[in-house]
């Protein structure tokens, strides 16, 4: 099978599914491929946070131009697959030189499926974009045709609790690995002081608990299969339901906007995890550390992530708010590890702090980076001589 993923994700999603059971995981770009059964194509599905799609390949073959195309799709028995009164959705990926636009080749594609029904039923099956029978991915590189099927469905990064977004909203799958990508696995306090609609607290308490990331969702692609085994389902939703452990830590939610609070207010209740989060209305630039640490805030560890305005949809002056992140973090929050995103690369030069780490990913299609800055009470030289 492969697991497709977000650019930079290729490590988190590998390690994802060698502890969840895979075999054979090898990283590309975008994608990790492994092996597994018809249960952990299952289980993967559930229970990985850092991928976007299962994909199961069910054969593949050289096409040179649309004809071969056309006639390999059509010689294949679909009807192993569906019936002619179900529905189909194509999406294609294309590589190559003699194919290049990924629209007509899922339009080939879909009229060789129906042909082939047609000629042999007199019936044809619909196209259902959104609920579809069956969803296929056609993947195209070079002369080297892969088709498979689609087991998730919609994408993985709608997990079902997220019902009310702010303008700028993180998407899940990006905030989940923001989380795993910043060591987080809910050992000490964790604080999102610009939480918007709550995706990052919502993703991070679900890492803390070990629950399965789309335990909310509606539906998988593979619950359509001709083959869905709902009672085997059934036993590998129950195995990860066990393994869910306890939090003995608090995820605090800031944000200025009172309307963004309640929107992450309804985003956390319907995911159930109000009871592990707690949301303030409050300035991160007047906020301190001592607020959430009220003993012995200087001993203890506080883990900060969040995802500031970029300016590219969240209009801010962007040398005063960067600025002010850098002199709050300093001032305000002595032996804490703070981590964020932007994909203004250029705002990173007025924090004024020197991050420890930079990690290149893409929020959508902008280049971003994830920095982390490792916060002292005193300076970093007299910290490293106490050690």
């Amino acid at each position: 099978m492969v697991a497709k993923t977000l650019y930079g994700f290729e490590d988190l999603l590998a390690n994802e599914l060698r502890k969840l059971g895979a075999s054979g995981v090898e990283k590309g770009v975008r994608n990790v491929v492994f092996y597994g059964d018809t249960g952990f194509m299952y289980k993967a599905n559930l229970c990985c946070r850092t991928a976007i799609k299962i994909l199961k390949p069910i054969t593949a073959f050289n096409v040179f131009n649309e004809k071969d195309l056309y006639q390999q799709v059509y010689d294949f028995p679909w009807e192993n697959y569906m019936d002619a009164t179900g529905s189909l959705a194509i999406d294609a990926t294309v590589f190559s030189k003699q194919f290049t636009h990924s629209k007509y080749v899922a339009l080939k594609t879909k009229d060789a499926i129906v042909d082939r029904f047609r000629d042999k039923t007199g019936t044809r099956p619909n196209v259902n974009l959104d609920h579809p029978t069956l969803r296929i991915n056609m993947h195209i590189d070079r002369n080297i045709c892969t088709v498979s099927l689609d087991s998730s469905g919609q994408s993985l990064h709608k997990r079902g609790y997220k019902t009310a977004t702010t303008l700028a909203p993180i998407n899940e799958v990006l905030a989940a690995g923001l989380v795993l990508l910043s060591g987080w696995n809910g050992q000490c306090d964790f604080l999102d002081p610009m939480c918007g609609s709550g995706t990052i607290l919502t993703e991070a308490a679900m890492i803390a608990c070990n629950i399965p990331p789309n335990l909310n969702r509606e539906e998988f692609g593979f619950e359509n299969w001709q083959d869905f085994d709902v009672d085997l389902y059934e036993v590998i939703e129950n195995a990860a339901l066990k393994k869910i452990r306890d939090f003995n830590y608090t995820i605090y939610g800031y944000d200025i906007d009172e309307i963004a609070l309640k929107k992450a207010n309804k985003n956390i209740k319907k995911a159930n995890l109000d009871e592990f989060i707690e949301l303030k209305r409050q300035d991160f630039f007047t906020s301190s550390k001592r607020e959430i640490i009220t003993n012995d805030f200087l001993e203890k560890p506080l883990h900060l992530l969040f995802n500031p305005p970029y300016d590219e949809r969240l209009r801010v002056s962007i040398e005063k708010f960067y600025a002010s992140i850098g002199t709050t973090l300093k001032h305000n929050y002595p032996e804490s590890q703070a981590w964020f995103i932007t994909g203004n690369l250029e705002a990173l030069k007025y924090v004024g702090l020197r991050p420890s780490r930079k990690i290149k990913l893409f929020n959508g299609k902008l280049e971003s980076r994830l920095v982390r800055y490792d916060m002292y009470a005193g300076s970093k030289k007299a910290k490293k001589r106490t050690e």
